[in-house]
């Protein structure tokens, strides 16, 4: 087939129009099995169209198993079952409902990974073995696994300069489960409120407040944590994430560390060092973490294999200071492990034999990569009307959209446009302050094609709020 004949109008997205008008023909069965259709470049030069604005369309298409894609021979209809081509009633392209809010055709949400990348093979190989083992049969130790506690150590103190031993290690199903133990020691401990950044993680902090605990809020400037205002607060607790913060992406100084290790002191309080990615720097090597900068400092320190790894296999590890894990031992030895034993000998074994370090350096030069062509496709996109945020590491950005407005207009417009980004206003204790509208894209999920296809449906939605 060389042509096919839409007419097309500016009450939708045209991909939109173009993805739907095809469906719909193939549905009919008006194009039928193996039928050709018309290339990229074709289709594009014939409605007058960007080649993204048909290559679009052509995706969804294929992911939803429509047509297929022929490698340098074009794109082919695909076998449709009978109990949608044999509907009683033809609907036509003209009286085919497009929705106001497609499902979303590029999805920037952040807490996924490059699933192409991940290392299938290596980690099979490793549950092989693993699975032979006696000890899967059991529900495993109640700190985690000793030979996973004891890879975590040495790679601590390789990436991160933290002298630690396996015994301060507590293994956990993920950072909220092991917020939600720490709650219960802190409270026990005469705690009752903790300092929180603002902005900040809303997950920790809904936590805090689900356990009884009081939190206050401490402005974030473009350093990290205001020191300042935090020593007006009331607090001898303070959850921080100084060396990526989240979300603005801000990395605390030297000096303001040293500062806060010495409040804590001073305060006779602890520090929460939420460190969740800190694999993912793109211009220097990792900053020290607050747990190796003094030795004997106040810091509970928390960290996760769910951005560098798999967010599926629930695995996040913590460490507790002496006085504290004395008293876990006794309040938790008969609390049962709440991550997979399986899981944990698995990825000690896989740690042990090289695979997560190699992993990591691999992780850290794909999603430099993407990060580059995201931050280059927004500038050269939207150029001065939008700051871009935290583009030097982790695995999203902020965008600020220099104009008024509000975030949920934004959301709402690139959801019109087939794309998903998510607000950032949830990240705020305090109630709305006078601020630009601001959203969260991640893109360790998203190819290469994706991201370009993305930013481009963003510059048609965002050009007309």
């Amino acid at each position: 087939m060389n042509e096919l004949l839409i007419n097309l109008n500016d009450t939708y997205s045209k991909y939109i129009q173009i993805y739907h008008f095809i469906r719909s023909l193939i549905e009919d069965g008006q194009l039928e099995e193996n039928t050709a259709l018309p290339s990229i470049r074709q289709l594009a030069k014939q409605l007058g169209v960007s080649r993204n604005t048909t290559l679009t369309a052509y995706e969804q298409l294929l992911a939803e198993g429509y047509i297929r894609s022929e490698p340098k021979k074009g794109y082919y209809v695909e076998p449709v079952e009978e109990s949608i081509t044999g509907l009683d009633r033809k609907v036509s392209s003209a009286e085919l409902h497009i929705p106001d809010h497609p499902r979303p055709l590029i999805d920037f949400r952040i807490g996924s990974v490059d699933g192409q990348a991940f290392p299938l093979q290596k980690w099979r190989k490793c549950t092989n073995t693993i699975m032979l083992q006696p000890y899967i049969y059991t529900y495993g130790h109640y700190q985690g696994e000793p030979e996973l506690r004891m890879q975590i150590a040495q790679y601590l103190l390789q990436s991160r300069g933290i002298r630690t031993s396996m015994d301060q290690l507590i293994v956990g199903s993920g950072t909220q489960q092991l917020l939600l133990h720490l709650s219960i020691l802190l409270k026990i401990n005469g705690y009752d409120s903790l300092a929180v950044e603002d902005p900040g993680y809303d997950g920790a902090r809904t936590l805090f407040h689900m356990q009884g605990l009081q939190t206050e809020p401490v402005q974030v400037t473009f350093r990290g944590i205001n020191i300042s205002e935090l020593k007006r607060c009331k607090s001898r607790i303070a959850y921080v994430t100084p060396s990526h913060q989240f979300p603005t992406g801000a990395v605390l100084p030297a000096a303001e560390r040293y500062q806060l290790l010495k409040w804590a002191e001073e305060r006779q309080g602890y520090i929460i060092e939420d460190d969740y990615d800190s694999e993912f720097r793109y211009r220097h090597q990792p900053i020290p973490a607050l747990a190796s900068l003094q030795q004997g400092a106040q810091v509970i320190y928390l960290g996760t294999f769910s951005k560098g790894f798999l967010p599926s296999i629930r695995l996040s590890y913590m460490i507790l200071p002496p006085v504290l894990m004395e008293q876990y031992a006794r309040m938790f030895t008969f609390v049962e492990q709440s991550a997979s034993v399986i899981h944990q000998q698995t990825m000690a074994y896989f740690m042990e034999q090289g695979y997560w370090s190699s992993h990591v350096r691999k992780m850290r030069a794909i999603y430099r990569r993407k990060m580059q062509v995201l931050v280059n496709a927004l500038q050269e996109s939207f150029g001065k009307q939008m700051r871009i945020i935290g583009s030097h590491s982790g695995l999203y950005i902020l965008v600020e959209l220099q104009q008024s407005g509000h975030e949920n207009e934004l959301i709402r417009q690139a959801l019109h446009h087939g794309v998903q980004v998510y607000p950032t206003s949830r990240y705020y204790s305090l109630s709305e302050v006078d601020r630009k509208p601001t959203v969260q894209l991640g893109f360790s999920n998203l190819t290469i094609e994706q991201i370009g296809v993305g930013v481009q449906l963003l510059k048609e939605a965002w050009g007309r709020v």
